[in-house]
């Protein structure tokens, strides 16, 4: 309640700095669901009042969370914005005030256009990239505005409301040899478009292709490297091997039936991309979440948390040289797969929460799997802190290798493990608990120099608070039902389904279709394994989703790559790679 009250007041500041500084007729408050306060505002305006957040008001606004957008020519309940057929959306975060703040742009026509914001915030280059590949909708003054998760030559912008969704949509593929000329010539990198300069005369000088399969990166993923010798003199990545068009789906199945894709974005993180998700739709539904769910989620996510960090340190161990630590700690990973299939009936991808809760209650002999497993690994953390950490040929691989500063950390949106190991005491499940975290005690890890290495060290850390939390799961685990009763909760209650046929009829109804969301729009976030992962649905008044937008850690921290690689060697590179943990349809999505 007292967290309730602070938002409240901070809103409303906000919003009388924004009035204050700027004329009202350039600031329209919109009312949400996630009560977070959101301003309509001109293009004309837009970047002296996002500069304004950013650099001029007192504890600013300093990290462009997420850059989105909305096709809004086909939706029905609108409320009092002003009219648009195309929104851009910008999300920023303070973390001075641990407060967010939503700027929305209404855009007409066919072909809008918006200024680009990416001379003041970076990691506005791939935002601005995607909402063009994805909306059409041009960022003037962009550096290099092309596609980003389709083809270069393909056609058409996937997630407005009038291109297609399925396969059985499109005319017949018929791929000529010119059709397929065309193709193999677009794929070609120039690289004097993205700014690199040849040099002849140097005999050192070469361009090298890693990828976009190399095992070196966790997914398919291209690096074209500009070298000389074998220091790394400019670097640019290719994303969107892995699109598969998550947000698109997210309109096309139902409130309950999309959970199982969210398992698909970070696959190593399992029910933890369920998280956020539920989240969203209960809080636009209004739904209250049992005790004891709440209790088995975080236990739930804690347990994907130590999996997820597990594949990251062996994986990272392996990339710079050490070929035994991966083996023993995937025997791990396979004990906590143990766990989570003796829960949820299934190991990576269980897709176990559920609206309003989760898919059954815990079953018989739980605890003593997890009192097991808290005994357990604590003693193999140990041993691979002195097999790895200690490690000084490791040492020599992290250590300096890949730093950035916390304000280049910001600037470029990273959250999470990599914004911790800059020496930022920052976690979502501290700032904002979610889900009865406020009710666990744990400590967040952190580094000083935000290198390798130090990311390696908050990783293994974390797993430790991560036990801890485990532990508090087991010993507190309260009573009660596991879903809420409420009407719109997945499944739907089934008592009385065989006393009446209009009983019947209603839930197999529900079972079906899922249940009818009240239109408005809300984020939820969460402290992922990789950073703060969150959902923007955006509700119509229907039984799917009417946008549906997923904020990942991984593409965001996968951008940095370029500048934290500049003036590196090539086997640096592979340790910097692996440093930052993500995986690719996490960035792809």
């Amino acid at each position: 309640m007292l967290q309730e009250k602070s938002q409240i007041y901070e809103d409303k500041i906000i919003i009388e700095e924004l009035s204050k500084r700027f004329a009202s007729r350039f600031i329209t408050p919109q009312p949400t669901s996630d009560s977070i306060p959101t301003i309509w505002t001109d293009s004309t305006h837009l970047r002296e009042i996002l500069n304004f957040l950013k650099s001029e008001i007192p504890a600013p606004y300093r990290m462009l969370y997420d850059l989105t957008a909305l096709d809004e020519r086909t939706r029905t309940h609108r409320g009092n914005q002003p009219k648009s057929d195309f929104t851009v959306v910008y999300h920023l975060l303070s973390f001075s005030r641990n407060h967010d703040i939503r700027i929305k742009v209404a855009l007409i026509g066919e072909a809008p256009a918006i200024p680009s914001v990416t001379s003041l915030w970076p990691n506005a280059n791939w935002y601005e990239r995607e909402v063009w590949d994805m909306f059409g909708i041009t960022f003037t003054g962009h550096p290099h505005l092309t596609r980003i998760l389709t083809p270069p030559n393909w056609t058409g912008h996937p997630l407005r409301k009038d291109h297609y969704a399925r396969a059985t949509e499109m005319d017949v593929y018929d791929l000529t040899e010119e059709k397929e000329f065309a193709q193999q010539k677009a794929l070609e990198f120039n690289p004097e478009q993205w700014g690199m300069v040849r040099h002849s005369k140097s005999s050192d000088f070469m361009f090298l292709n890693m990828g976009p399969n190399h095992p070196s990166v966790h997914g398919v993923f291209r690096l074209v490297l500009q070298l000389e010798g074998e220091a790394i003199v400019d670097i640019v990545p290719e994303i969107g091997f892995h699109h598969r068009g998550a947000e698109k789906m997210g309109e096309r199945q139902s409130w309950h039936s999309f959970i199982p894709y969210t398992d698909r974005i970070d696959y190593l993180s399992g029910v933890m991309n369920n998280f956020p998700y539920v989240m969203a739709v209960e809080k636009l539904a209004g739904i209250d979440v049992p005790a004891r769910a709440q209790v088995i989620r975080i236990m739930l996510a804690e347990l994907f948390r130590i999996a997820s960090h597990l594949v990251f340190f062996g994986t990272m161990s392996q990339d710079v040289g050490q070929l035994s630590p991966v083996f023993y700690m995937f025997t791990d990973r396979e004990r906590v797969f143990e766990i989570i299939e003796a829960i949820c009936g299934f190991r990576m991808h269980p897709a176990w929460f559920r609206i309003g809760g989760v898919a059954a209650d815990l079953p018989q002999g739980w605890d003593r799997l997890i009192r097991d497993f808290c005994c357990y690994l604590p003693k193999r953390l140990d041993e691979y802190v002195k097999l790895v950490i200690k490690n000084r040929i490791f040492k020599a691989r992290a250590v300096g290798i890949g730093a950035y500063t916390l304000d280049e950390a910001i600037d470029w949106g990273v959250t999470g493990p990599g914004l911790r190991a800059c020496g930022m005491n920052w976690d979502y499940r501290k700032a904002r608990p979610y889900s009865g975290y406020d009710q666990f005690d744990f400590d967040i890890p952190i580094a000083s120099h935000g290198d390798c290495y130090d990311r390696v060290i908050v990783h293994v850390e974390e797993m430790r608070q991560s036990l801890r939390i485990i532990r508090q799961c087991l010993e507190n685990m309260p009573g009660g039902p596991y879903k809420s009763d409420h009407r719109s909760a997945t499944p739907p209650r089934k008592e009385r389904t065989m006393h009446d046929i209009e009983t019947l009829i209603t839930h197999f109804l529900n079972v079906s279709w899922g249940p009818v969301i009240p239109p408005g729009e809300v984020c939820c976030a969460i402290e992922a394994s990789k950073g703060m992962t969150s959902y923007y649905l955006t509700s119509d008044g229907d039984t799917m989703s009417y946008r549906t937008r997923i904020r990942t850690p991984s593409f965001p921290h996968l951008q940095m790559i370029p500048l934290i690689s500049r003036g590196s060697f090539v086997a640096d590179l592979i340790a910097l790679i692996g440093s930052i943990d993500f995986v690719m349809a996490d960035v792809d999505r």
